[in-house]
């Protein structure tokens, strides 16, 4: 059965439709597999069709950036607000963001720079993204906090259940000078 599906995902990819908003899998050990070739486009819809706690998180635009890559090194600045992804795909607020909009006092960006301090899945996602995107981060909890309970459930701050998927609204709003 699986390789049946696994040899049909290519056609149903390349009929479907574009969007504006473009789904994108931030697994590290396909990264030599070029954009454009079948086995990429392979390993793309299977990660969009069968969802499972070991793949990859993955990133949707909701507003392309034109500025560079996010890089390691430089600290950048964002707008994050973070939710519970469940696996009905709903979203739960956890109680923490930097927007005002989203219930943060003030706006107030986070300062980050990848690698150094971050969960595994958001070093992985921010380095498919782009100064000024604003993008969905998915990321499995064994790339968040896995088995790690954070905050207390209906208390002040944030909370974060074990072995919680994570979903991201990041905004990168460019780099926060100097280097971490």
């Amino acid at each position: 059965m699986g390789f049946y599906l696994f040899y049909l995902v290519p056609v149903f990819y390349q009929h479907q439709t574009p969007t504006t908003n473009t789904s994108t899998s931030f697994n590290i050990q396909h990264h030599d597999v070029p954009e454009t070739s079948p086995l990429h486009l392979n390993i793309m819809c299977l990660q969009r069709l069968l969802p499972c706690k070991r793949c990859p998180g993955r990133i949707e635009v909701q507003i392309p950036g034109n500025g560079p890559a996010v890089t390691r090194g430089p600290k950048y600045s964002s707008h994050v607000t973070l939710y519970i992804h469940n696996s009905d795909g709903t979203k739960t607020p956890s109680g923490w963001s930097t927007r005002k909009s989203d219930g943060a006092a003030a706006d107030q960006p986070f300062s980050f720079s990848p690698g150094i301090g971050l969960i595994e899945g958001w070093t992985e996602g921010v380095l498919h993204m782009k100064e000024g995107e604003r993008s969905w981060l998915y990321v499995p909890s064994e790339k968040g906090y896995g088995a790690q309970t954070l905050g207390k459930p209906g208390g002040p701050g944030f909370y974060i259940p074990a072995n919680s998927d994570l979903a991201f609204d990041i905004e990168i709003l460019g780099q926060d000078g100097g280097e971490l």
